[in-house]
């Protein structure tokens, strides 16, 4: 009984909406983790949520009015959500090593869209790279591909 119970919970959290495409769930966990990024420092910049715009019309390849709703949708979700388990079990489940690591490099991009860097947004990211069990090697290498200073 407890087994049944568990996994109730674990797909009640890892699939919050039952549908045949987990598209929109995986993108919506994925711009939470972004928002949480951006609302590290509790300070959102006009010029990060500008770069969250670019780099999720970028990544998902979507319109600009699915891109808006999506960026409310991710919102609503960080302020509501305890905590980052149900996004990143669900990122963890679907995405393979390289697309975790080039989430780890799009949190970079929008810690630095506001040329403010500082330690808070650096600890998120970090504690986020470790969740989604990146490599501590490439949480580095990906922050300086980012700034400029690695290939």
């Amino acid at each position: 009984m407890l087994d049944t119970i568990q996994r109730f919970f674990q797909q009640a959290l890892a699939e919050p909406e039952r549908s045949e495409n987990p598209a929109p769930t995986l993108e919506r966990a994925t711009a939470a983790l972004l928002c949480e990024v951006m609302r590290a420092d509790y300070h959102t910049d006009d010029s990060q949520i500008e770069a969250l715009r670019d780099l999720l019309m970028t990544h998902f390849k979507l319109s600009s009015e699915a891109v808006e709703e999506l960026m409310e949708l991710a919102r609503e979700e960080v302020e509501t959500s305890v905590d980052h388990y149900q996004f990143v079990s669900l990122i963890k489940q679907h995405y393979d090593y390289d697309q975790r690591r080039e989430l780890v490099r799009m949190m970079w991009a929008l810690a630095n869209a506001d040329a403010n860097h500082n330690a808070l947004e650096e600890h998120r990211i970090r504690r986020l790279a470790e969740l989604l069990h990146v490599s501590h090697s490439d949480f580095i290498r990906t922050k300086l591909q980012v700034q400029g200073k690695a290939e």
